[in-house]
């Protein structure tokens, strides 16, 4: 499958375009940017194969013939006019979270794929980390008895002048770089024993900067069930990166596997979780992949990052 790359930033340089090479049947084809010098530098560096690799116009991009999907890394507000306009040109759309920042340009990402007969997927890497698989399927397979609650810290410091904290380019801050990855993980583990989330309480705080998004938010959650979940994020101090999920039977502690490398410690109450240290982007580049190959939905569908998209939405409201 040969991808584009939409945008140049940080994910795209550190962790997309070296996952999309390390995929067993991916290959960075091309790379836009709204500098077309930089684009091409940024193809160069990761040995972009189209012989021209490099775009300034997306239109120009998704005109050509031999592409096959995109990858969109862009600022929040601009992925789906950019997914939009890739499933319309007949190109399958696997966007960085969160897939858009509201409801309707959510289900327009939907139903514009759909139509197009195109794969939508949306890239929560951490469903791919190693430890994080096999803790889920011991959970879902109740190894540990029946899950009653989960909590995720994920403190992410920063300070004005980041795009997230920007109105041009988001809708939340610290909820779009990593709350929505915690999110994510609390429903991945919920969903299949306990339904929907039935009740959100936010608690949102931004008396430091006093911009326009949130600083510090605070989300707790009751499923329909009866379970529970809990999760904190912020920008305004450091800290550990943790998940804990506490079973009848008994927990487990994960310790610095929120993140981008596959790595950190998880501990059981029997003792240490063994896991392989092993790259999440890569995982769900193939899964990607394969999704499209095999006709089937990806790991996480469009339906799934409109849900994510629209309980964002309800913590700030």
């Amino acid at each position: 499958m040969k991808f584009a790359m939409i945008a140049t930033g940080r994910i795209a340089e550190t962790q997309l375009a070296p996952a999309i090479n390390a995929a067993q049947g991916a290959q960075l084809w091309s790379v836009y940017s709204r500098d077309k010098a930089r684009a091409n530098e940024f193809a160069a560096r990761h040995g972009a194969a189209s012989a021209t690799p490099g775009y300034d116009d997306l239109d120009a991009l998704l005109a050509d013939d031999e592409l096959d999907a995109v990858i969109i890394a862009s600022p929040d507000k601009l992925h789906a006019p950019q997914a939009i306009a890739a499933a319309r040109a007949g190109k399958h759309v696997l966007t960085e979270k969160p897939m858009t920042t509201s409801m309707a340009d959510a289900e327009q990402m939907i139903s514009v794929c759909e139509n197009a007969g195109v794969t939508l997927g949306v890239a929560y890497h951490l469903r791919w980390h190693d430890g994080h698989r096999r803790l889920h399927s011991a959970v879902t397979n109740g190894d540990f008895g029946t899950l009653r609650h989960i909590r995720v810290q994920w403190p992410m410091p920063s300070g004005p002048g980041n795009w997230r904290s920007e109105e041009e380019l988001a809708t939340w801050w610290c909820l779009s770089g990593v709350g929505t990855h915690c999110l994510d993980q609390i429903r991945w583990f919920m969903r299949p024993e306990h339904g929907e989330i039935a009740r959100l309480l936010p608690l949102i705080t931004k008396s430091v900067y006093n911009g326009p998004h949130e600083e510090t938010a605070v989300l707790t959650m009751q499923f329909e069930s009866g379970a529970t979940a809990e999760m904190c994020n912020s920008v305004l101090f450091a800290g550990p990166r943790r998940m804990e999920v506490y079973c009848s039977d008994g927990y487990a502690l994960c310790e610095q596997t929120l993140g981008a490398e596959g790595a950190g410690s998880i501990t059981t109450h029997a003792g240490d979780f063994a896991f392989e240290v092993t790259n999440p982007f890569r995982g769900e580049i193939e899964d990607f992949v394969q999704a499209v190959a095999e006709g089937r939905d990806p790991e996480v569908t469009g339906a799934e990052g409109a849900r994510n998209v629209e309980l964002l939405l309800q913590a700030i409201a």
